[in-house]
């Protein structure tokens, strides 16, 4: 009798790359080399838009002929804010100079000539979620401009080789709380050096990396077959002459 010993390996293919093909190379032949002899300065807009406030936001109203109506109010969940005179008042995602007019006219009850300037005194932190496939999922919080999608997954540690980087799903809660979800091009931005793929991001928007197709079939192999075979040990048996 002969004993043959069999041993189980594992092949993993990775589908659409040639891994005999040696190391490949990007080139970004329209992209001008960064600049060493000057200062850095990044590109300035001839304008920007109006501020609008947020949610969370502290303003400041200032009543220049009667400083006795001069309130600090935060912006309510609910988008509104509540003064001496005006009970609720939408301000949400308004400009300085609509609040301004809008508590003009309702002030005109109790004074005469009311000249008021509203002051956003502090801006409430912006919150951005990142999930999925990348090295330190979580909370990340700014103050001021909202992160872009690549400052984002920078934040998180990177993106996991197990994510798909081409298919980001970015979901957003719109007014009253429906829901979005967009696809961005992590890979787009930074493997074919496209600007626009670097999409800036709302506030409270969750990024989500999923996993690539072979990170889920690996799950899947995982889950329904390696948990009840142990290959760290040879399979033996022996057949007859």
């Amino acid at each position: 009798m002969k004993k043959i010993t069999v041993v189980l390996f594992m092949l993993v293919v990775l589908t659409g790359t040639s891994f005999l093909g040696g190391c490949s190379t990007t080139n970004y032949p329209n992209i001008p080399s960064l600049p060493t002899n000057v200062s850095p300065d990044a590109p300035v807009a001839d304008s920007l838009e109006a501020y609008r406030v947020q949610i969370g936001d502290v303003l400041d109203l200032k009543f220049y002929l009667n400083p006795e109506f001069d309130e600090t109010v935060t912006v309510r969940p609910d988008g509104m804010i509540s003064t001496k005179i005006i009970q609720d008042l939408q301000v949400y995602n308004l400009t300085v100079t609509e609040i301004n007019d809008q508590i003009k006219e309702l002030y005109r009850q109790d004074l005469k000539d009311p000249r008021v300037t509203t002051v956003v005194r502090s801006f409430a932190p912006i919150r951005i979620y990142v999930s999925g496939e990348v090295n330190s999922p979580g909370e990340f919080i700014v103050v001021g401009q909202a992160l872009t999608l690549t400052q984002a997954v920078a934040r998180a540690g990177g993106i996991k080789n197990s994510g798909q980087a081409d298919k980001i799903l970015v979901i957003r809660r719109g007014a009253g709380e429906q829901g979005q979800i967009f696809l961005a091009n992590y890979d787009a931005a930074t493997q074919f050096a496209d600007p626009r793929a670097d999409a800036r991001l709302a506030p409270n928007d969750v990024v989500f990396v999923p996993k690539t197709g072979v990170a889920i079939d690996y799950v899947k192999f995982q889950q329904h077959f390696q948990q009840f075979t142990n290959f760290g040990t040879s399979v033996g048996y022996s057949i007859p002459n």
